[in-house]
């Protein structure tokens, strides 16, 4: 606390704030207030509880807030007669009674000062109407900024909700598929088998038969990759020597032998293993290994099928942090993968995704849910912005105490005329009634006002790029559990 000094009421009529009280108005605020001095330093500091309103007299006032672990200076000012502090106690508890940033002296200075309670019994008094337009304007703006808030986020769930249905569509229609072909494939090998036990075999070429279905078994989980070109001119091959060897529609065999790793080597082994068997039996066996490698097949896109469901619907509850706590230590980069998989198809085919991740850099303390809407939004605004081309990079790195994210789109850029607003409420470019202008207001809250972060805007044609910094040890209390965003 300063040095408290007299207070005189013409003093304060100088002053615009009081420019319009009539003499007992003043004489009550003399009364009831006070002038204080104070040497250079801290006034008040940011989270504590709001207990004065403070008017500047004369001298110079620095206004700063955190951000990013680090402290930012918003105002710089020796204008006489701007206030800070207690402003919102007219309110009550109808709204956090705490300091929004914190205030220093740069230079020895005056200030007028009302108690929160003697400044919140001054408004209801004096001011009543105002004080209910007041509070209607704040409280309107608040629960509009909620309504318009759940709707946007109803939004994205719904549009996340039709890309994941289409994303487990692919796979589980691929699996039902493979298995009714799976079906009838070991419907075939049983035939063939049954075929087969009727012809001239004589142990030794049964049982090597068999280590032949065996190798054609296991070849098949590691068939090498070839090109279109390659695989075209093996078919070929296998054709031309199945049908020379009497085996009927051969050219339909041929491409599973080949998607399988096989060549003209391995049927000739098959061949050999056959000497002297009547070529019917000798078609009969390369059949059934067709249905050897036919079943393999279907059973390892079954399984990578299935694989794939159990990916996205894992990705869904790392998406949702269903079942887990609001509050975690977590790896960022599980959170951006899984949001990542949740918008792919809103990314679409003609947007290259490409992640710089720092593996390195520690586990954050933070809402996972909250920042996947963070990551959601920026993403979102980064596809919109390259009309369905172009290259989008998430990369994390780590800057001083803070966990870094950035997410970078290849789009026409942020115009320099608008940057300083796009994390305005309500404020969009997009045509009315594509966008509610809330997804960046959304996310500055969340980073800034629940983290104790920093999100900002670096842009210029073909490259911008959304930095969120997210402390990595929070000390204040806008990064511990069960704060409300504001």
């Amino acid at each position: 606390m300063g040095t408290q000094l007299i207070c005189d009421p013409d003093e304060l009529r100088t002053l615009f704030l009081f420019e319009k009280l009539d003499d007992d108005q003043l004489a009550w605020l003399c009364r009831d207030g006070r002038v204080e001095h104070f040497e250079p330093g801290l006034v008040f500091r940011e989270g504590d509880p709001a207990t004065c309103f403070y008017v500047l007299m004369d001298g110079e006032v620095v206004l700063t807030k955190r951000s990013g672990g680090e402290e930012i200076e918003l105002v710089r000012t020796s204008h006489r007669g701007s206030y800070s502090g207690a402003w919102s106690a007219y309110m009550g508890d109808k709204v956090d009674q705490s300091y929004s940033g914190s205030f220093y002296v740069t230079e020895p200075s005056r200030f007028f000062v009302l108690d929160a309670g003697t400044f919140a019994r001054m408004m209801q008094e004096w001011f009543p109407m105002a004080l209910h337009l007041l509070e209607g304007v704040f409280f309107g703006n608040r629960n509009a900024n909620e309504i318009i808030g759940q709707r946007e986020r109803l939004l994205a769930l719904g549009s996340l909700s039709a890309g994941l249905t289409h994303e487990l569509n692919n796979p589980a229609a691929a699996a039902v598929r493979a298995t009714a072909s799976l079906r009838d494939r070991v419907a075939g090998m049983r035939h063939k088998l049954k075929m087969m036990a009727h012809g001239k075999f004589d142990s030794a070429a049964l049982e090597a038969l068999v280590q032949l279905q065996e190798e054609a078994a296991t070849q098949v989980a590691k068939a090498p990759t070839l090109t279109p070109m390659e695989a075209a001119d093996r078919e070929d091959e296998l054709g031309d020597w199945l049908e020379n060897h009497g085996i009927a529609n051969g050219w339909d065999i041929a491409p599973t032998f080949v998607q399988a790793g096989f060549d003209i080597d391995w049927l000739e082994k098959v061949a050999a293993t056959l000497e002297g068997c009547d070529g019917g039996v000798f078609e009969g066996a390369i059949r059934w290994l067709n249905y050897t490698v036919e079943t393999e097949l279907l059973m390892s896109e079954i399984t990578d099928s299935t694989t794939r469901i159990s990916s996205l619907v894992d990705a869904a509850k790392q998406y949702s942090q269903m079942d887990r706590a609001p509050f975690q230590v977590v790896d960022l980069h599980e959170l951006l993968d899984s949001t990542l998989v949740m918008l792919a198809r809103k990314i679409g085919d003609g947007i290259t995704v490409v992640k710089e991740y720092d593996r390195a850099l520690p586990q954050v303390p933070c809402y996972p849910a909250e920042l996947n809407q963070v990551w959601t939004n920026l993403i979102d605004n980064a596809v919109a912005a390259m009309d369905g081309r172009g290259t989008l990079t998430v990369r994390t790195y780590r800057e001083n105490d803070c966990a870094a994210v950035e997410v970078c789109d290849t789009g026409s850029g942020v115009p320099p005329e608008i940057r300083n607003r796009i994390f305005e409420p309500f404020f969009t470019t997009k045509p009315v009634g594509e966008g509610t202008g809330l997804g960046l207001d959304i996310s500055f809250r969340i980073v800034v006002n629940k983290h104790g972060g920093d999100i900002r805007v670096e842009s210029e044609p073909g490259d911008t790029r959304f930095v969120v910094r997210l402390p990595l040890n929070p000390t204040n209390r806008a990064a511990q559990p069960n704060p409300e965003v504001q």
